[in-house]
């Protein structure tokens, strides 16, 4: 059974929610405030069975999520799933950018919400080297999918788990134009939508973090998709 914890203020809404997830095979903490979430996230870090996600609304008391967000790396890696309302596009694209790993606007469908977790758990836990899977060409890059670790000349990067997914899957297809399309599948995995700019928040943070090893690491190529040059 998955453990996640779940961050929002409305009572109400966290117990239906709850209750869903609990039936579908997850095992669901709520806290209603940004300052809960960071305590049980410090407690949880020093037990034996940390959460393995968290769903964070941006609009909590004490402290809002997008302040969450920005002190999490000093206290957890664990990934992130923004509660956003629905139409408040800046805050999803300032969740991204902070190293949330996906969004759900709110009022949010559980079975949506259920199929969002599973969907991030599940990259997030694979248990396969991928050294074992695909040995790499250069000495440059190395990447362990086992510990989700990324290596640059020697130089370890800091990435989400989203920006590591993505990296493996323009990876395995390095020199190629891969289509945004097959991007949000196979590393969001969910459709592409008209207007959603998630993974090219995504995709600007990664190279961002690739730059100072290259002057252009992904390119964008109009109309088609990203290329790893790396």
């Amino acid at each position: 059974m998955s453990n996640i914890l779940l961050g929002d203020d409305d009572e109400e809404l966290t117990q239906l929610l709850q209750e869903y997830l609990h039936n579908h095979g997850v095992r669901c903490d709520c806290v209603h405030d940004g300052e809960a979430v960071i305590e049980r996230l410090k407690t949880t870090m020093q037990d034996s069975s940390p959460y393995d996600l968290l769903v964070l609304d941006i609009m909590m008391p004490k402290i809002d999520g997008l302040s969450v967000l920005r002190q999490l790396p000093a206290i957890s890696d664990i990934p992130v799933i923004m509660l956003t309302a629905k139409g408040e596009e800046i805050d999803r694209i300032i969740g991204l950018e902070l190293g949330a790993d996906d969004y759900i606007t709110k009022p949010c469908n559980p079975r949506e919400l259920l199929a969002r977790i599973n969907a991030v758990i599940k990259r997030t836990s694979i248990a396969v080297s991928f050294t074992e899977q695909l040995p790499l060409p250069s000495s440059r890059l190395y990447l362990d999918q086992q510990q989700r670790l990324c290596q640059i000349d020697g130089v370890e990067l800091q990435l989400t788990g989203t920006e590591f997914d993505l990296l493996l899957a323009l990876l395995r297809q390095k020199g190629e134009v891969v289509s945004k399309s097959w991007l949000s599948q196979h590393v969001l995995q969910r459709e592409l939508q008209p207007f959603d700019r998630s993974l090219d928040v995504h995709v600007s943070r990664l190279r961002k973090k690739l730059q100072p090893f290259h002057d252009e690491p992904i390119k964008a190529i109009r109309g088609k998709g990203y290329q790893l040059v790396l």
